[in-house]
């Protein structure tokens, strides 16, 4: 989990639009995001398993 200092100046606008960083918003993990989402790879993992996201189903074959 990163610092809560971490967090709010990752919200900020950056001086340049590179250095822009993209974080979870439910934990504010920044790998493994994913943009379509919003957020991390754990997150959504989560979510999905419980049904809370819609239109993603867990896969089986």
């Amino acid at each position: 989990m990163p610092k809560k200092s971490q967090i709010v100046k990752s919200k900020k606008k950056p001086k340049f639009k590179t250095k822009k960083v993209n974080r979870c918003f439910k934990c504010g993990r920044r790998r493994g995001y994913m943009r379509d989402f919003g957020l991390c790879r754990i997150c959504f993992r989560e979510l999905a398993n419980k049904g809370e996201l819609p239109g993603v189903k867990k896969s089986s074959w």
